[in-house]
């Protein structure tokens, strides 16, 4: 145990120090081919003996975890951090010293504390809006990132958290984003007032205009629900930066989810008179909902169903807003690790220098179409904040005059990991005693 140890303390000295996987991995496995049994372990002391220098150096809290979750290694700087002496956290369960809450002070269940979330999903998992309880009962904002040990066979072993305090900086989102939140409501309440009395303007039961005052006033009405949706998606966006969007992960069956998403997304589509489909697997593997006669994988993901519900709409909203003819399909697929979510449209295409920027705030692409249809710019940098708190990814692949396909990535978990998440929601909710039947 102790020699493994050792070598994930040199993996966490690599991460945080640029360059010194070249220094040590190279001689390291020189000296697995051809040093004796004592010269490797006098230099895999040398190795531990720089790896304490570094680890016991760095402001960043460092814990390691055993395959039983316990404590084997805990740097200086975790102990100023969580308020422990690294000889009392060493040898105890990580729940007792790491203790995390969300920013309302609820504790967080067990399925979502990042080393139980790395253990069971057997991937790295990134937590920007955790709270810390220290143990002189304080709290502290953390960024952690806990990274699983594996074995060649791929059980966990272990693994690896590294955190940092970040009070100072979330404090400072924070007043940011209240300002914003507190600017864009008191302006959506004239704003909705405006939009109000201009539709009793248009409506031919109050008053008569005529044609010419008319289309001023449609302009004027479409401009203040322009402004309206611009306020709602700062207030979004100002959430989603600091962690504030409400997040009630479960598990989801994807092909299901689609399935009916994509039935009751179909009448935008058809309005304009595109065509719509449901497509899993490859491209032209087309599946007919009603049908039974077809054996349809069981691809599940931990996330909120309404977050996810939101950035499907989204881009499928954007893909029926600039296509003008052909249609506009949405697809499924994956592999034991991935689930792969695709919204692919016939129109315009995007141009290759604008696509890495498309999912910044306030980034439009400058042509007359987007002119012409207008939009906040903000819609697709929710979209990918919101897929980023479910450790996944999303990006764009597109041709000019071809048309485009939004890509989502969400890490997938297997039918045992989402029983085993099933069963621990199920005991974390409240207990509801039946009604008394006396009279």
């Amino acid at each position: 145990m102790s020699s493994i140890i050792v070598i994930a303390v040199a993996s966490i000295c690599i991460l945080i120090v640029s360059g010194l996987f070249l220094l040590y991995g190279r001689k390291f496995i020189k000296l697995g081919k051809k040093a004796s049994a004592s010269t490797l372990a006098s230099n895999l002391r040398n190795e531990k003996l720089k790896s304490d220098i570094i680890l016991n150096s760095i402001e960043d809290g460092v814990i390691l975890l055993d395959s039983e979750k316990t404590i084997q290694l805990f740097n200086p700087a975790a102990g100023i951090i969580t308020g422990w002496d690294p000889k009392e956290a060493v040898g105890i369960d990580y729940k007792s010293v790491l203790t995390l809450q969300n920013d309302k002070g609820e504790a967080y269940p067990e399925t979502e504390h990042p080393f139980a979330k790395a253990f069971l999903l057997k991937q790295v998992v990134h937590d920007n809006t955790a709270v810390l309880f220290t143990r002189s009962k304080t709290t502290m904002s953390l960024n952690i990132t806990v990274s699983p040990l594996q074995d060649a066979e791929g059980n966990v072993i272990g693994a690896v958290g590294i955190f940092r305090n970040v009070s100072e900086q979330r404090e400072e989102e924070k007043q940011r984003a209240d300002f914003i939140s507190t600017a864009s409501h008191e302006m959506r309440t004239p704003v909705a007032a405006i939009e109000g009395y201009l539709a009793l303007a248009m409506n031919d039961k109050v008053v008569n205009i005529d044609a010419k005052a008319r289309s001023y006033l449609e302009k004027a009405h479409d401009s203040t629900k322009h402004l309206g949706k611009l306020f709602q998606d700062l207030l979004t966006s100002a959430k989603a930066e600091d962690g504030r969007l409400t997040n009630h992960p479960e598990v989801v069956e994807v092909s299901q989810f689609l399935e009916l998403l994509t039935d009751s997304l179909k009448f935008s589509a058809q309005k304009k008179g595109l065509g719509i489909e449901f497509v899993l697997g490859a491209q032209d593997s087309i599946i007919d909902a009603s049908s039974t006669n077809v054996i349809k994988p069981l691809y599940y993901v931990h996330v909120d169903p309404d977050r996810l519900r939101e950035v499907i709409t989204n881009l499928f909203d954007n893909a029926v807003k600039y296509t003008e003819s052909g249609k506009v399909s949405i697809g499924l697929t994956g592999d034991t690790n991935v689930v792969q979510i695709r919204v692919v449209d016939t129109g315009p295409g995007i141009p290759t220098e604008d696509a890495p920027h498309l999912f910044q705030k306030f980034y439009r692409i400058d042509n007359s179409a987007t002119r012409t249809i207008g939009g906040t710019g903000l819609g697709l940098f929710i979209c990918r904040k919101i897929i980023e708190m479910y450790e996944g990814r999303i990006w764009v692949d597109s041709t000019v005059g071809k048309g485009s396909i939004f890509y989502i990535n969400l890490p997938r978990i297997s039918a045992s990991q989402a029983t085993e998440f099933k069963h621990t929601e199920a005991s974390q909710l409240p207990y509801i005693s039946a009604p008394s039947t006396k009279l």
